[in-house]
């Protein structure tokens, strides 16, 4: 009897280790398809067989093709499989036990440089295609307002330990700017910026520009 009930324990580990293993490779052969195909030219199949699964365990594990797409932009902000609520991160419990404010912005840009890797380039694929299709567009107005909400409680933090050349809203937008997507490629992508060139410049321009 008790070797029944190991044996069901651990063909039930082994299956969901199998699972997180495919949708693992999911996940990876639709981020290189979505990049290299665009939002329109990816298909649901083309993912299937370059992850070397069956259509039906693509559906199963991950969805359909929005809710996929949506799911690469939350894992890639995350770095994890699955998406991770911001309070929940690593960064965001350094950022928020960090005491000065140049700490904290120095946290921030650390993560912002690892971050973009990952996330860049799967918000040009969305920002190129949120005009032909209603739920990206919905998708690519909710990370531009996440993100605001986000940089408004980062501002908090650094004006609960240092006072600001301005404004906390102003403050916000500032970080919003310029720890974007958009800068990100157009300073490491088209001018061949290094990532750590990218973050040192990302932590002075807020030191220097937002704490009195």
């Amino acid at each position: 009897m008790a070797d029944t009930v190991k044996r069901k324990i651990y063909d039930t580990t082994s299956r969901a280790g199998s699972s997180r293993a495919r949708r693992h490779r999911i996940l990876q052969a639709a981020g290189t398809e979505f990049v290299e195909r665009g939002y329109l030219g990816t298909t649901m199949a083309g993912i299937a067989e370059r992850a070397e699964v069956s259509l039906d365990t693509v559906y199963t594990l991950v969805g359909r093709k929005p809710g996929l797409f949506r799911l690469l932009v939350e894992t890639a902000i995350s770095g994890e499989d699955e998406a991770v609520v911001a309070d929940q991160r690593a960064y965001v419990r350094a950022l928020r036990e960090e005491a000065t404010a140049e700490g904290k912005l120095a946290i921030y840009a650390k993560a912002i440089r690892r971050i973009q890797p990952r996330l860049a380039p799967l918000l040009a694929v969305l920002q190129q295609a949120a005009g032909a299709d209603e739920e990206l567009a919905r998708l690519w107005c909710e990370i531009g307002e996440r993100r605001a909400a986000n940089m408004r409680r980062l501002a908090e933090d650094l004006v609960a330990v240092h006072p600001l050349r301005m404004p906390l809203e102003q403050a916000a937008d500032i970080i919003w700017a310029t720890a974007s997507t958009e800068l990100y490629l157009l300073l490491v992508h088209q001018r061949g910026w290094s990532p750590s060139a990218y973050e040192q410049w990302l932590a002075d321009t807020w030191r220097h520009t937002l704490l009195a």
